[in-house]
């Protein structure tokens, strides 16, 4: 096995490895609300999710391409291939696309790692675009991301990336908020019983409608950089075909569909509880009508966004719809300190995991032959670390629901007599 193909196993793992946690760190996006008004029981509701997010791999790859052609600028000729045409490694111009996908992935799951850690549902999307933008950026230079389209199309980083996230929680945000209050107007004396129970069975169809949608597009992110990496490992082989063919920039191989979906939903079968629990419990004390409203409001813009290939945060939405809903419910509550914590994250998670990238592109240049073995072996160790530190103050299935403590932004200490 020469050394390219083992730097292309090397980032496929990686890949797999990224949409794993996008898996367990979104879960919250579309089960959080159900969880906590109870309407799913906690192990039901990331079952139901897992399941309909490796259906909702399937149903496009309209973001896989986006992903694929609007990060890295990619050229080509009528002749032999070229691309990447500047910047240090113009002799290699497919490892040097290997490394910088490599590099990356490494940028998204450290940060995806760290706010999953803190219980912080950020973007790993922006992880994502975050990671791969700062490896283009260190290893070609601004010019080496495509930032715009041509004309008036919205392609590239800005269009496809940037737009979308500014944007689409605002939309949800209002859309769920005022779904909320004409909820709250047309059910006002109706019994509360009554009204929990029925608005707790619509959540249960409209979390799983969230579910398939946060498969058509979280899920195709990771098929697009796994194929930019085959792209890569046959750079130089003009008459490639089959899976590194590269007529697959518009085309995403079968192969990758499957691995890519089942990564993501073993990772929301497992469940990202920390980051559940901080949608769940620490924004909104919410209750099933709320709930119901911010998962519609989501899964629409979502399913909408996917349709026109904008690789949006599902995270920023479902965040934007349940402060929607807090909004929108007469006497509701928000957690604005919260909130405020959550914002910050969305401001510095492309910069940061764009920093990681960057950096892991430099260890994989600049040491030679071993560089990429050094990069895995350290995105290894991190990984482990913060592992572990979750470990100190586990939260799962058990206590996901627990009260909420608003010093620590995380469980409620028990009562001892101490603290009683």
């Amino acid at each position: 096995m020469n050394s390219e193909l083992v730097i292309l196993v090397l980032v496929i793992v990686t890949g797999l490895g990224f949409d794993f946690t996008n898996g367990f760190h979104d879960t919250g996006n579309a089960m959080a609300t159900s969880i906590a008004t109870g309407a799913l029981k906690p192990k039901t509701a990331v079952a139901i999710s897992a399941v309909l997010n490796l259906v909702g791999a399937f149903l496009s790859v309209a973001v896989a391409l986006t992903v694929t052609n609007s990060v890295v600028k990619i050229q080509q000729s009528s002749g032999p291939h070229k691309g990447l045409p500047v910047g240090s490694m113009t002799e290699n111009h497919g490892h040097a696309l290997l490394v910088i996908v490599f590099a990356g992935l490494i940028g998204g799951i450290v940060w995806n790692l760290l706010t999953w850690l803190l219980g912080l549902p950020s973007s790993s999307s922006h992880a994502l675009f975050g990671g791969l933008i700062g490896a283009t950026i260190a290893a070609l230079g601004m010019s080496g991301v495509v930032w715009n389209g041509h004309g008036a199309q919205l392609d590239g980083v800005v269009g496809k990336v940037i737009l979308p996230a500014l944007i689409s929680p605002v939309i949800a945000g209002i859309v769920a908020g005022v779904g909320t209050w004409i909820v709250y107007k047309v059910v006002a004396g109706v019994a509360s019983k009554f009204t929990e129970s029925g608005f707790r069975i619509g959540q249960i169809g409209t979390a799983s409608l969230l579910s398939l949608a946060h498969g058509t597009n979280d899920a195709q992110k990771t098929m697009g950089v796994i194929t930019l990496a085959l792209i890569g490992y046959s750079w130089d082989d003009k008459n490639a075909t089959g899976m590194f063919a590269w007529h697959n920039l518009h085309n995403i191989p079968l192969w990758v569909k499957v691995a890519c979906a089942v990564a993501i939903a073993s990772g929301t079968y497992i469940g990202g509880w920390r980051v559940i629990r901080t949608l769940g419990k620490g924004l909104v004390e919410i209750h099933s009508p709320q709930g119901m409203a911010a998962e519609a409001a989501t899964a629409t813009v979502v399913l909408v966004s996917t349709g026109m290939g904008f690789a949006l945060s599902t995270t920023h939405v479902a965040t934007g719809s349940i402060l929607g809903s807090g909004v929108g419910k007469p006497g509701g509550k928000v957690r604005w300190n919260v909130a405020g914590r959550m914002l910050a994250a969305w401001v510095i998670t492309l910069p940061c995991a764009a920093v990681v990238g960057a950096i892991m592109w430099e260890i994989g240049d600049r040491i030679p032959t071993v560089g990429p073995y050094v990069m895995f072996v350290i995105l290894l160790a991190l990984a482990g670390y913060m592992y572990r530190r979750a470990q100190q103050q586990k939260i799962d299935s058990n206590n996901v629901n627990a009260d909420w403590d608003d010093k620590t932004h995380s469980i409620t200490p028990p009562k001892t007599p101490a603290n009683a």
